[in-house]
Protein backbone atom coordinates (compact mmCIF):
# COMPACT_ATOMS: atom_id res chain seq x y z
CA UNK A 1 0.00 0.00 0.00
CA UNK A 2 0.84 3.52 -0.60
CA UNK A 3 -0.42 7.11 1.18
CA UNK A 4 -1.93 9.62 -1.34
CA UNK A 5 -2.19 13.29 0.34
CA UNK A 6 -3.81 15.87 -1.42
CA UNK A 7 -2.49 19.41 0.14
CA UNK A 8 -4.13 22.58 0.00
CA UNK A 9 -7.87 23.21 -2.10
CA UNK A 10 -7.97 19.72 -2.95
CA UNK A 11 -9.80 19.58 0.02
CA UNK A 12 -9.65 15.55 -0.11
CA UNK A 13 -8.62 13.13 2.75
CA UNK A 14 -5.62 10.63 2.38
CA UNK A 15 -6.13 7.24 0.74
CA UNK A 16 -4.19 4.28 1.01
CA UNK A 17 -4.28 2.17 -2.38
CA UNK A 18 -2.07 -0.80 -4.01
CA UNK A 19 -0.02 0.87 -6.28
CA UNK A 20 3.54 -0.32 -7.99
CA UNK A 21 4.12 2.89 -10.06
CA UNK A 22 3.11 6.03 -10.13
CA UNK A 23 1.19 5.45 -13.25
CA UNK A 24 -1.12 3.33 -11.60
CA UNK A 25 -1.87 6.05 -9.06
CA UNK A 26 -3.06 8.13 -11.66
CA UNK A 27 -4.54 5.95 -13.41
CA UNK A 28 -6.64 5.33 -9.98
CA UNK A 29 -7.35 8.83 -9.40
CA UNK A 30 -8.47 9.57 -13.12
CA UNK A 31 -11.66 7.71 -11.98
CA UNK A 32 -12.51 10.01 -9.54
CA UNK A 33 -13.88 12.85 -11.27
CA UNK A 34 -13.44 15.37 -8.41
CA UNK A 35 -9.75 14.36 -8.56
CA UNK A 36 -9.16 14.21 -12.95
CA UNK A 37 -9.35 18.01 -12.68
CA UNK A 38 -6.50 18.48 -10.62
CA UNK A 39 -4.52 15.72 -11.97
CA UNK A 40 -3.07 17.66 -14.95
CA UNK A 41 -2.08 21.21 -12.35
CA UNK A 42 -0.76 19.11 -9.62
CA UNK A 43 2.55 18.92 -9.15
CA UNK A 44 3.77 15.36 -7.13
CA UNK A 45 6.27 14.51 -4.99
CA UNK A 46 7.03 10.82 -3.74
CA UNK A 47 8.49 10.75 -0.24
CA UNK A 48 8.52 14.79 0.08
CA UNK A 49 10.55 14.63 -3.36
CA UNK A 50 9.41 16.45 -6.34
CA UNK A 51 9.11 14.44 -9.65
CA UNK A 52 8.72 15.07 -13.14
CA UNK A 53 7.75 11.71 -14.44
CA UNK A 54 4.90 8.92 -13.67
CA UNK A 55 7.49 6.56 -14.36
CA UNK A 56 8.49 5.93 -10.80
CA UNK A 57 8.46 2.65 -9.01
CA UNK A 58 6.71 2.39 -5.58
CA UNK A 59 7.11 0.29 -3.01
CA UNK A 60 5.50 -0.28 0.31
CA UNK A 61 4.58 2.21 2.64
CA UNK A 62 5.33 5.32 0.65
CA UNK A 63 3.80 8.32 0.60
CA UNK A 64 2.93 10.07 -2.92
CA UNK A 65 1.87 14.19 -2.36
CA UNK A 66 -0.48 16.19 -4.96
CA UNK A 67 0.67 19.89 -4.57
CA UNK A 68 -1.94 22.03 -6.74
CA UNK A 69 -0.23 25.58 -8.27
CA UNK A 70 -0.93 28.30 -5.22
CA UNK A 71 -0.84 32.17 -5.79
CA UNK A 72 1.08 34.42 -3.49
CA UNK A 73 1.57 37.84 -2.85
Amino acid sequence: MVRVEFLGPIGKEPIEIEAKSLKEVAQKLKSDKEMSKWLSECAVAVNDKLVDTLDVKLKEGDKISLLPPVCGG
